[in-house]
C-alpha cells in the first residue's frame, strides 16, 4: 500500500473535513442558498463554506504558502514557496440540481529555479462516493491504495471521450462544434458529465479514454492534469504544446489516442 507524503496527508485531511458539510448541503439542495455570480454561473454557500474550511486547514499547516482559489481568487504567499490551487466544489451546477457528480480539487504548484512552476501534488476527492484520486510527481497516480493507469486502448472507434460543452455566457460554441464534428464520427461515444476535475481523474483511472475542453480555469484542471500524467497519459494544449493552462486548452489521453485526437482537433481548427 502506498504511503502518503506529509503534504498529501494534510490535503486529504482538509478535503475530508470539508466533505461532510457538502454532503449535508447536497441532501438539502432545495433549501440551499443560491446567488448568481454571472450568467448561468452559480456560486452557492456550499462553495464558500467548503473553500473556507480548506483554506483554514491548509493555511494552518503551511502558513507561508500562497493560494489560488475559485471563490477568493489569489492570496499571495512567500513567492519562493509552493501554492495551493483549489476548487472547493467542481461541478456546482450538478450540485445545485441534485446531480451526484462533483468533487473537491486541490493541487500544489511549486516554483522552479527557472522562474516557471510545476505541479507536484494533486488530490481530487468525490465526497459522495468517498473516492480519493491522488498523485505526487514521480510516485504515480492512485485511487485510495490502487495504482492508476490510463486506458490502453489504441483504436478510436473503441474510445469513450469526455468533454465540456459551452453554455450561456461561457465558451466558444463555434470552436467546440468544429472539434466535436471532427471527433464524434471517429469514436465510440462522447460524454459531458459536468466536472472537469472528475473527467481528468477518470481519464487517469482508464474510465474515459480521453478528454478535451477549452476556457477552463487553473483550479478546474490543475489536480487532474497531474493525475493523468502520473497515470502514464499525456496532457497538452490543442497545438500539442505544454501550455494547456496558459492557453486554456486541454487535451488528455494515452499516448496513442492523444496523437490521433490531436490530429483531429488541429485539423478542425485549421479548417475553420
Amino acid at each position: 500500500m502506498p504511503s502518503h507524503s506529509g503534504l498529501l496527508t494534510i490535503m486529504e485531511r482538509a478535503a475530508r473535513k470539508a466533505a461532510p458539510r457538502l454532503r449535508r448541503d447536497f441532501n438539502e439542495v432545495q433549501q440551499l442558498q443560491v446567488s448568481r455570480k454571472g450568467t448561468a454561473d452559480f456560486v452557492t454557500m456550499a462553495d464558500q463554506r467548503a473553500e473556507q474550511t480548506l483554506y483554514e486547514e491548509l493555511s494552518r499547516a503551511r502558513p507561508d504558502w500562497g493560494f489560488l482559489m475559485e471563490e477568493r481568487g489569489l492570496i499571495a504567499g512567500d513567492p519562493t514557496k509552493p501554492r495551493f490551487v483549489i476548487d472547493p466544489l467542481d461541478g456546482t451546477s450538478n450540485f445545485i440540481h441534485g446531480i451526484p457528480h462533483f468533487a473537491i480539487s486541490i493541487a500544489v504548484e511549486t516554483p522552479l529555479p527557472s522562474g516557471k512552476t510545476e505541479l507536484t501534488t494533486a488530490l481530487v476527492y468525490q465526497p459522495l462516493t468517498d473516492e480519493s484520486f491522488w498523485a505526487e510527481k514521480g510516485r504515480g497516480a492512485w485511487l485510495q491504495d490502487a495504482r492508476l493507469r490510463v486506458s490502453a486502448r489504441r483504436d478510436l472507434t473503441e474510445a469513450l471521450i469526455a468533454t465540456g460543452v459551452p453554455y450561456a455566457g461561457h465558451g466558444d460554441i463555434t470552436k467546440w462544434s468544429r472539434i466535436f464534428g471532427a471527433i464524434a464520427p471517429e469514436v465510440a461515444g462522447i460524454r459531458r458529465f459536468g466536472s472537469a476535475a472528475l473527467d481528468l481523474a477518470w481519464v487517469a483511472a482508464g474510465r474515459y479514454d480521453g478528454f478535451w475542453e477549452n476556457d477552463l480555469e487553473p483550479w478546474d484542471v490543475a489536480a487532474g492534469m497531474l493525475l493523468v500524467r502520473e497515470a502514464g497519459g499525456f496532457v497538452t494544449d490543442y497545438r500539442g504544446g505544454d501550455k494547456p493552462i496558459e492557453r486554456r486548452e486541454m487535451l488528455a489521453a494515452n499516448d496513442g489516442l492523444h496523437t490521433r485526437l490531436h490530429k483531429l482537433v488541429a485539423g478542425a481548427l485549421r479548417n475553420a
